[in-house]
């Protein structure tokens, strides 16, 4: 068949090489200049298979009223007289229900097993180079009440089969040596040695490369202006590719455009429960190998993520619920940095950040939205919240099998229109 994937993030260009792999005609159609330049440009860099609890659990209603009145909260919810926001809002506390979060939590976690087998296999089997490092990911406490939560949710997870252990201040700090100067502020520590990291642009582009020299075509700088559609199908996407407007014209569609997802398929009485949740990062020049981190780490208290890129330091993180705007807030920029800086001084080029801000497309339960529509032809891969680098190749895998018409390798709750 000829598949016209939409989108060229992380998730549509992962989704593009599978589907060709499976012996498909693929042509990807991205608005901007080339592959991974959104929301996959700047992330945390996490492949965070084992800290991928929910945002939507039992204890998160109390911290997001507590954190309303903060402008530098890890999560901030916006109000605003938007009705796709409040209908998100009250689906996300449904989610926060104990027995929904088990639920969720196990969908995530089989989707992000397999997701990272196939990343491992992928990297086995071309090579790709993307400032990977697989020396786990260290997650440290800052508080004892949230250390001791944290014990529950390390047993939940380890009777799911993820390796996450407790660990020591003196044992994080053996496992990441450029903790040490802030021992004293540490209580703990949680450690999972099978988690990864890597900058994921540079991940999407090579792998986009990859795919072009297996025949994927990258249709760039093309606005997508919508879908046509009859009773049988989508016929084809009506883009504008630099001022000329046409159609074009495929077997089957699939829409991995992120948090816009939704906006394409509301025309077509589809209603996807995405909702923009704007993330911030800053990335820096390491100043001192000797005193920047090597292992990937979480700071449980601030809600970032702090990952070695190569020479550079990513710090990412916070969650913004407040509309379509990717414009800096100064605040939660700064934030960002006076964190990582208070804990690793000397480590980086902390005065000379680049700050970047990106629309995740979340979910109420953070569970993706992966598989078929109402629509015979029209299939979604979208919905990855903050979880769109460690769940890419799973779900370009799984759905290019259900494209396909084989049962993917993975039990998870895909859609079914």
């Amino acid at each position: 068949m000829k598949v016209i994937v939409l989108g060229a993030g992380v998730i549509g260009t992962t989704c593009a090489w599978y589907l060709a792999q499976a012996g498909h005609e693929v042509v990807v159609v991205e608005r901007r200049e080339g592959p991974g330049l959104e929301t996959s440009f700047a992330n945390g860099g996490q492949v965070s298979v084992c800290h991928a609890e929910p945002w939507a659990n039992p204890g998160a209603p109390a911290k997001i009223l507590k954190w309303l009145s903060r402008e530098d909260a890890p999560l901030h919810f916006r109000p605003r007289m938007d009705p796709a926001q409040w209908s998100w809002g009250l689906r996300f506390l449904y989610e926060c229900l104990a027995w929904r979060t088990r639920e969720n939590i196990a969908q995530i976690l089989a989707l992000g097993f397999y997701s990272r087998t196939m990343l491992q296999e992928l990297r086995a089997q071309t090579g790709i180079a993307y400032d990977e490092s697989t020396r786990g990911i260290l997650h440290y406490y800052t508080e004892r009440t949230e250390l001791e939560a944290a014990r529950d949710a390390t047993a939940l997870m380890r009777r799911f089969g993820l390796d996450r252990a407790e660990k020591s201040v003196e044992e994080a700090i053996a496992i990441e040596p450029a903790l040490a100067p802030a021992a004293s502020r540490i209580v703990g520590a949680t450690y999972t040695p099978s988690d990864e990291s890597g900058d994921a642009y540079l991940f999407t582009a090579n792998l986009a490369k990859l795919a072009e020299a297996r025949g994927v075509a990258f249709r760039t700088r093309c606005e997508i202006r919508g879908l046509r559609a009859t009773a049988k199908g989508v016929t084809g996407v009506v883009v504008s590719c630099e001022g000329a407007e046409e159609t074009i014209a495929g077997d089957a569609f699939v829409v991995a455009l992120g948090a816009y997802s939704a906006l394409l398929t509301r025309p077509l009485g589809i209603v996807l429960p995405i909702y923009p949740a704007k993330g911030y990062s800053a990335t820096v020049d390491v100043a001192d190998p000797g005193k920047a981190p090597a292992v990937s780490l979480t700071d449980d208290e601030a809600k970032i993520v702090i990952a070695r890129l190569g020479g550079r330091i990513r710090v990412a993180g916070t969650a913004e619920l407040s509309g379509w705007s990717t414009e800096l807030n100064p605040v939660r920029c700064e934030a960002l940095v006076r964190r990582a800086a208070s804990f690793f001084p000397g480590a980086g080029e902390w005065s000379r950040p680049q700050y970047w801000a990106g629309l995740r497309p979340a979910t109420p339960s953070n569970v993706p939205l992966v598989g078929a529509t109402r629509i015979p032809n029209l299939w979604l891969n979208t919905g990855h919240g903050t979880l769109g680098w460690t769940m890419a190749c799973g779900s370009g895998a799984a759905l290019a099998d259900l494209v396909s018409g084989r049962r993917p390798a993975v039990e998870f709750a895909f859609t079914t229109g």
